[in-house]
């Protein structure tokens, strides 16, 4: 199915090249506003909860479940965020999550209770929900629809590099001023860099163009294709191969090292392995950026889907050889690196552009919920049978994920036909 022409367009599109100054500028912004958004509010996690134990008494598992509980919140606001960014209020959204975002750090820095602490992620998860990777697509898909999917190419590109920015930065916070004025400064970051950058990179939905539809049309629209999508058999599929994905995804990330130390893996390679996946979700970003434009978008999706099953036969097979494990890295970054593109532009080739704020924030509901889930369902596999059997449950249910997108393709290309 060819995508439709949006028609409630949140800018005008100025140019046709998106290598242009005045096209490329806006972009470039957002990418550094997801580096540090996902950079201090996701990555700086792991790295404050142990000295925030230590400090306050804490257990892991109630840490962790503050956790959960941002993720699920996340999800939960993922629709409405989605449906107020259809209706042209990206700007508003994303500057107000940024501020929510500042505020629920800086209320961390306080805390002295693990209710305190709860509260503060279920504002991180509100935020999440409007700052990260899905509000800034759907800001992009409406405001370049011609040009969409090589910015959100760039976009992943940059954000990439949060982990590498991010870890190292917050670790040394930590260790030079506590992980209370770490958390002071992670929110300066999202006050200082990425709230005047949703303001200024964002266009103001006053500036609609005329020959547009009304307010009132476009919400009109985008809720008719909001409903349609939940009569599409390619949602649907999506949706099945996106949250089974996921819940692969958090299962291994998660467990990875613990499942290393388990086989006696040596420190060293076991640090080895674990660094090499963000280079290759960077480097699988970049490939895809110079030589993927040309290439549709399910075409990509096939290696994507097919690589992460994959990558987890080459973990079962590895043992604690380095170099099975250092190709499993590899193949698995890699993945994940492209999956993130392959999410935030599939939707609109399979389907449409009209309402995909919402449809996006429908389809990642299921994800983050089995985000949330996947490690400690993982947990108790290991827990009853070991980790080999975690190991073949994630490759059984990254086939389903696999199954899910080939579906989804097909009726899609069906209903074309």
């Amino acid at each position: 199915m060819s995508t439709m022409q949006t028609q409630q367009t949140v800018t005008t599109e100025k140019s046709n090249n998106p290598s242009e100054p005045s096209a490329a500028l806006p972009t470039w912004a957002l990418a550094l506003a997801q580096l540090v958004s996902w950079g201090s509010v996701y990555y700086s996690f792991s790295l404050l909860m142990v000295p925030m134990e230590q400090t306050m008494g804490w257990s892991r598992t109630a840490t962790n479940g503050a956790l959960s509980v941002g993720l699920l919140v996340s999800g939960l606001a993922a629709y409405p965020v989605g449906r107020w960014i259809d209706h042209g209020l990206g700007r508003r959204v994303m500057v107000a999550g940024s501020l929510v975002a500042a505020s629920m750090l800086l209320l961390w820095s306080t805390a002295q209770s693990l209710t305190l602490l709860f509260v503060v992620w279920i504002g991180l998860g509100a935020a999440m929900a409007a700052t990260f990777y899905d509000p800034v697509f759907a800001v992009v898909t409406h405001a370049h629809p011609r040009t969409y999917k090589a910015k959100i190419t760039l976009i992943t590109l940059v954000a990439g590099f949060a982990s590498t920015v991010f870890i190292p930065l917050t670790q040394f916070l930590v260790g030079e001023w506590g992980w209370r004025l770490a958390l002071v400064a992670l929110a300066a970051a999202n006050l200082l860099v990425c709230l005047p950058i949703h303001f200024v990179a964002i266009r103001s939905s006053r500036c609609l163009d005329i020959s547009k539809p009304s307010p009132t049309d476009v919400k009109r629209l985008n809720n008719a294709a909001t409903r349609r999508a939940l009569r599409t058999p390619s949602f649907w599929a999506l949706a099945v191969s996106f949250t089974a994905y996921y819940a692969t995804f958090a299962a291994l990330t998660f467990h990875l090292v613990p499942l290393m130390v388990e086989r006696n893996v040596t420190n060293a390679v076991l640090v080895t392995t674990m660094a090499l996946i963000g280079p290759a979700q960077v480097m699988a970003r970049a490939v895809w950026f110079v030589f993927g434009r040309g290439v549709h978008v399910s075409r990509i999706g096939f290696i994507v889907v097919t690589l992460f099953p994959i990558s987890t036969v080459i973990l079962i097979c590895a043992g604690n050889s380095p170099s099975l494990l250092w190709l499993f890295a590899l193949c698995y970054g890699a993945a994940n690196g492209m999956m993130t593109i392959l999410r935030g532009t599939i939707v609109q080739d399979l389907m449409w552009t009209e309402g995909y704020g919402a449809v996006s924030g429908m389809l990642s509901l299921p994800s983050n919920i089995a985000k949330g889930i996947a490690p400690i369902a993982a947990a108790a596999i290991w827990s009853l049978a070991g980790y080999g059997a975690v190991e073949w449950t994630v490759f059984a249910v990254s086939l389903i994920s696999a199954v899910g997108f080939f579906f989804a393709v097909h009726a899609s290309r069906k209903l074309a036909g």
